[in-house]
């Protein structure tokens, strides 16, 4: 009797290659599919799609878990490196998915633009594979991930089974509330939101002034079916995200402005 062929799943993350999230998103997907894990070295967030073009790239074999029988790379670049290096050297074929995450914090909204987990999930989808950034809503390293198990799950056996359209990767948040409270799963879409940032100036003890970022999210959407409501309401969002940036409903005004003459 031929078996069915298990999914080939590249594993990779933001955080760090020893990061809780990432080490509970391998735990999963070993019950799905044959993993390879390609990780940065280090934490990576807010790196948003940034590669590595003017330092050496190094990608190294390392044992994270003695028992394990996968196998796991550590990357001295960002996300989108990792899947580069993952895909072009480090895997023999293309991967049938790629995961990403799961994150340490929110990745909604407009987060989306800033976060190394979801540019790892885009550059996979760029080359072609089917591709899921995870995030849970809990910035601590202690975080409980148990109860994102059985959405988690869930959600790639679905990508496995249905593919996704060609362009296009899924965004998924799920909210820090314990597996009790979680209402489901919500398809939306991202809200219109953004970052007030501040700028804390302080001097180091050389004199030198030198700022330290901060700010507030501030959700300007009044509409419904977000991303943030979904969340605020203890769902897990699903955004499908398109990595074309193109405004498509703005070509023809753009075209009547003459720019030409």
């Amino acid at each position: 009797m031929q078996t069915e062929k298990k999914p080939l799943i590249l594993v990779t993350n933001d955080d760090g290659i020893t990061a809780p999230g990432i080490r509970h998103l391998i735990k999963i997907m070993k019950t799905i599919g044959e993993v390879v894990v390609v990780a940065p070295d280090r934490p990576q967030s807010g790196m948003g799609h940034a590669i590595t073009i003017s330092d050496n790239l190094y990608c190294d074999p390392v044992t994270i878990d003695k028992y394990s029988q996968i196998k796991e790379f550590s990357c001295s670049g960002t996300p989108a490196d990792c899947v580069k290096i993952g895909t072009q050297e480090i895997l023999k074929r293309k991967p049938d998915l790629c995961v990403s995450g799961i994150n340490h914090g929110s990745n909604s909204s407009i987060n989306v633009i800033y976060s190394g987990t979801m540019s790892a999930a885009v550059e996979a989808g760029v080359e072609g594979i089917p591709a899921i950034g995870f995030s849970l809503l809990d910035y601590s390293m202690d975080a409980n991930f148990d109860h994102t198990t059985k959405y988690v799950k869930r959600i790639t056996q679905s990508v496995i089974k249905n593919g996704l359209p060609k362009g296009t990767v899924l965004n998924v948040n799920i909210p820090k509330a314990s597996e009790e409270k979680i209402k489901g799963i919500q398809i939306c879409r991202q809200a219109n939101a953004r970052w007030e940032e501040k700028f804390d100036k302080r001097q180091n003890p050389q004199g030198r002034d030198y700022y330290w970022l901060s700010g507030e999210f501030v959700n300007q959407d009044k509409g419904n079916n977000t991303d943030v409501e979904a969340l605020d309401a203890n769902y897990v969002s699903v955004v499908p995200v398109k990595f074309d940036l193109t405004a498509h409903d703005f070509i023809n005004e753009l075209n009547s402005w003459d720019i030409n003459d």
